[in-house]
């Protein structure tokens, strides 16, 4: 029998998704690291931040500033390529957004940070051919990541947390990459997440096959997107990105909330690991979480008008819905 394209998409989201953040990691300790700030201080923000492994909460990696801001921030929740548990993987990306004054818990216990590639060192990687040292582990689960969100709730009233006060949960996101990106769309129908991005991502067609089906992260079919109840944005790495059909086909679907859809050409691996500072994708999420949960109205430029900042970056194409 003929595999469909959106089957692949399934697959894919387990395979491709998954060696990207992976086999890259195949020299690496993927033992748990202790609690404690982990690696260096990072970011171009006015806020550098660092990632942080907290003892009431081993199973998820915090991203905060090192200095903390006057205000309480934004909370944004992270769900990892593959649903990894590695919440390290994207460490560079994360600590940049937070460096903006965000408080972002990633999905995972903290092991290891991937190395930085070029896209040209990116596009001769062979990852189907490579080891995955992380495929024994267990999945990261959405109702992982929503314990995130009631242990920011418990820290921020606790006056024994260096957090306490500093978490403003009127104000919260969720967003992902790949198979973290339907847990963030999960993650949706909470009423308290205000945003969602989903990169290289999308709701499924239909059900990954049978022997599959033990990673629940994948079982999300269209319907969720009757739980929509705020913007949502799409970052896709275009037609080369085997989440493109999903994502484009949710575009195609929604009516009922606003959608930004943006694609760029990158491909599924996204430009997470381009840089220091996670490449364009940081600064598109960094953009879209200031607009979203700040009222920034110069964030905002990225996103609305004919002449909006994506609309006329090199490379990117934009398509919009209740977004002007």
């Amino acid at each position: 029998m003929k595999t469909s394209f959106h089957l692949k998409a399934v697959l894919a989201l387990m395979t491709i998704a998954v060696g990207i953040n992976t086999t890259i990691a195949q020299d690496f300790d993927i033992s748990i690291q202790p609690v404690g700030i982990l690696g260096e201080t990072g970011g171009s923000g006015p806020y550098p931040a660092v990632a942080r492994a907290f003892a009431d909460m081993r199973e998820n990696t915090v991203y905060v500033p090192a200095t903390l801001p006057e205000k309480p921030m934004p909370l944004v929740i992270w769900g990892t390529g593959g649903c990894h548990d590695n919440g390290l993987g994207y460490a560079g990306f994360l600590r940049e957004i937070a460096s903006y004054g965000f408080i972002i818990i990633s999905g995972g216990y903290p092991r290891f940070e991937r190395e930085l590639l070029s896209p040209e060192q990116l596009a001769e990687r062979n990852y189907n051919n490579s080891p995955n040292p992380l495929a024994a582990l267990e999945f990261t689960t959405v109702a992982q990541l929503k314990g995130a969100i009631d242990w920011a709730r418990a820290v921020n009233e606790d006056a024994a947390s260096p957090l306490q006060g500093n978490i403003d949960l009127d104000r919260i996101a969720a967003m992902g990459h790949s198979c973290g990106g339907l847990q963030a769309i999960t993650l949706f129908a909470d009423p308290h997440v205000d945003t969602v991005i989903a990169f290289n991502s999308g709701a499924l067609n239909e059900l990954p096959p049978q022997h599959l089906r033990h990673n629940k992260n994948l079982n999300v079919g269209k319907e969720i997107l009757d739980d929509l109840h705020g913007p949502i944005a799409y970052i896709n790495g275009g037609p080369g990105d085997i989440a493109y059909p999903n994502a484009s086909d949710d575009l195609a679907r929604i009516e009922s909330v606003p959608v930004f859809f943006a694609e760029n050409g990158v491909g599924h691996g996204g430009t997470f690991h381009f840089d220091a500072n996670g490449g364009e994708y940081a600064k598109v999420a960094t953009a879209w979480m200031q607009w979203q949960l700040n009222n920034d109205k110069d964030a905002a430029n990225m996103f609305l008008g004919p002449d909006c900042g994506l609309c006329i970056s090199e490379g990117w194409k934009v398509q919009r819905k209740g977004i002007e």
